[in-house]
């Protein structure tokens, strides 16, 4: 049984979950003042001083609501219970007014809009009404400011003498003076309220420059900027803005809806439903911050899922954990890339339905991503477990059959043009990925079966890449030839361009760069393990050793290093893929001709073999001799050359069964 932590500790953390989730709701409407000042427009025949003033305000506006967005809690609160504070003071003013010279406490009925009765008739429940809506006022107007309890006690009654002189009947000039007397004393109290904390929000802004000016000067803007995102949880801001935003607008179009069609029950017909869904949908993006909600809503989805995969397929590895990153970044970039917020409402749907099919052949790319390397290592450390192969293997199988079904169904329905071959060509690549993940994973269940040692499947995995790699950077180019097309003669933009010069570095430029260092590798990996000694026959029974690398015994031959080693040809050249070290010493692997025709065969623990015409004794003194001269080399290698080979190495080498796994599952030979 879980044990449970103490009850002071969980009441700490759910407070602390109350305290976020409230900071998240009063940050977002800085966040609907900003939109709708960015979505407002205004009329260009007025004259220069109203539109140089609108500006102004608009101006004024954003950076006021700017300066609360970023606030830190105590700020933010403190800012929230004084605007509530004058909130309910200019509330209170104006029932005041309203109640003195507009209601008649004997005739009609006080209603809404929406035919719900606002206050009790007439008479002696009115004025009790009243009184109780001002002392709900006057309370939290004092509670508010905190204001000191003799003086918060005569606010409240200033507040109250305009309801006395309605309960009192007095002549109507006199209720006129007692509502802007107790209207005037309110105000200057606000002032004076005001005048006082003046001196803290000085301090307090002046605090807030100085840090953030410091924090600028140490760490840069970019990781300030990243401080502030994560301080002020702005991607949970941007959901909640877009989530209720859209809320209140399913809210409004289904009152509509129903005050249209004029039918009681409270279910619409499939139709409106979906014109409900499209008009949401093209609403929910139809500015910046629309299309940012939109795309932390979307970070959200693509997270869990990420973990879902994650979780089904058995994977642990933390850098997999990045799908809630990458597909809202790829969707903010195909909105700005494509303009959506800037569409007409009928184009903005088709663009944003097109986006999303092609951030959905994106997810599925990053989903093989995370898949692959599961799939390689069941096969690669010879897992038998059906359960533990089944998820991966049906994973796999689900990313080549939903890139099939939606390049039939987009097929089927829209005519060829630069995206549908953009988002055939992704899902086309995707299978072929696919493909040969599942052929070199057969592979590699082959020769777990057979439990023999098969020289050639480094090969035949290197070639099955080689071929996935090269028909990848043809896409590759296919790609960038179409969106050089659709740059020139159908939506050009510097987004695009930019984008354009990104896929040409890092999918084009790269790729084959690193293809052809790979290639050269291998290349002059096998033309050192052909230039070294091989042993075979009777000497490999003399030594009586394994191989440092695999920790298996030497059946059939071995090769030996210039620096006496000796190692399996296989697993040598796994390693020369790498580095081109010896795995037991870190000397460079070459071989010139006075070394070749005089070195002598040692195994890894310093045992030279002897000469089948030597004397043994002899060759115990060479023996002998030898093995001090490798001590002291080795000694002395280790003191002057060690740190120089840790760095051109690249850091620490492997030995033993770690070089035989860095071997196996090396990334080059992707």
């Amino acid at each position: 049984m879980a044990a449970v932590g103490p009850p002071q500790q969980q009441v700490r953390m759910a407070q602390q979950q109350v305290w976020a989730a409230l900071e998240v709701a009063l940050r977002v409407p800085c966040l609907y003042i900003i939109d709708a000042i960015f979505n407002s427009y205004y009329d260009s025949s007025q004259s220069r001083f109203c539109i140089g003033l609108q500006i102004f305000l608009r101006l004024l506006g954003i950076i006021v609501s700017s300066i609360v967005l970023i606030l830190s809690q105590r700020s933010l609160f403190k800012f929230y219970m004084y605007s509530s504070a004058f909130l309910l003071a200019a509330t209170s003013v104006l029932v005041n007014y309203y109640a003195a010279l507009h209601i008649d406490f004997y005739g009609a009925y006080n209603t809404t809009a929406f035919g719900i009765e606002l206050l009790p008739r007439k008479g002696p429940s009115l004025w009790m009404a009243l009184i109780v809506l001002q002392l709900t006022f006057g309370i939290g107007y004092v509670t508010l400011l905190q204001i000191q309890s003799i003086y918060s006690q005569l606010i409240i009654l200033n507040i109250l003498v305009p309801v006395i002189g309605l309960i009192t009947e007095l002549p109507l000039h006199i209720r006129e003076t007692l509502v802007f007397t107790s209207s005037l004393i309110l105000i200057l109290n606000t002032v004076l309220v005001l005048a006082v904390k003046l001196k803290w929000f000085y301090y307090s802004t002046r605090y807030v420059y100085l840090l953030v000016r410091h924090m600028y000067r140490i760490y840069g803007l970019q990781l300030l900027m990243e401080d502030t995102w994560k301080r002020i949880r702005f991607p949970d801001i941007l959901r909640v803005f877009w989530l209720t935003r859209i809320t209140a607008q399913a809210t409004v179009l289904m009152y509509i809806l129903k005050m249209a069609n004029e039918a009681e029950s409270f279910f619409i017909s499939w139709d409106d439903f979906w014109d409900l869904i499209c008009n949401l949908i093209i609403s929910g993006c139809d500015s910046t911050l629309t299309v940012l909600g939109m795309s932390a809503v979307i970070s959200s989805i693509a997270h869990y899922l990420g973990l879902g995969i994650l979780a089904f397929i058995g994977s642990t590895e933390e850098d997999d954990r990045r799908l809630g990153f990458v597909a809202p970044v790829l969707f903010f970039i195909l909105a700005l890339q494509t303009g959506l917020s800037g569409l007409r409402p009928e184009e903005r749907l088709v663009r944003l339905s097109r986006n999303m099919c092609l951030l959905l052949t994106a997810v599925l790319h990053f989903i093989h991503g995370m898949t692959d390397p599961v799939l390689m290592s069941l096969s690669a450390s010879h897992v038998s477990s059906f359960h533990r192969h089944f998820p991966v293997l049906f994973v796999s199988a689900c990313l080549f059959i939903l890139p099939v079904l939606l390049s039939y169904v987009l097929w089927h329905h829209y005519a060829l043009n630069t995206w549908l071959f953009a988002v055939t060509a992704f899902c086309v690549e995707l299978c072929l990925k696919v493909i040969v993940s599942l052929t070199v994973y057969t592979l590699f269940m082959i020769d777990g079966y057979y439990n023999v040692l098969w020289e050639k499947l480094d090969d035949y995995v290197y070639f099955v890449r080689s071929t996935g790699n090269i028909i990848e950077f043809i896409f590759g180019v296919v790609m960038f030839g179409n969106g050089a097309y659709t740059m020139m003669f159908e939506s050009g933009s510097k987004i695009r361009a930019c984008m354009m010069c990104l896929h040409a570095y890092f999918n084009i430029y790269l790729q084959v760069k690193n293809g052809w260092k790979t290639f050269m590798n291998r290349r002059t990996a096998v033309k050192k393990i052909n230039s070294l000694p091989e042993i075979k026959g009777s000497h490999l029974q003399e030594i009586d050793d394994v191989c440092a690398i695999c920790y298996h015994e030497f059946t059939t031959s071995a090769r030996i290093t210039p620096c006496n080693h000796y190692f399996h040809a296989l697993c040598l050249r796994k390693w020369l893929y790498i580095q081109d070290t010896c795995p037991m010493c870190h000397q460079k692997v070459y071989i010139e001709d006075d070394i070749k025709d005089n070195s002598n065969i040692s195994n890894n623990n310093g045992f030279i073999a002897p000469n089948e015409n030597q004397n043994p004794e002899e060759a115990f003194r060479e023996d002998a001799a030898g093995s001090d001269r490798e001590l002291h080399e080795d000694d002395s290698t280790d003191c002057e050359d060690g740190d120089g080979q840790r760095e051109r190495n690249g850091g620490t080498p492997h030995t033993g069964a770690a070089a035989a796994a860095a071997a196996e599952f090396n990334d080059d030979t992707d």
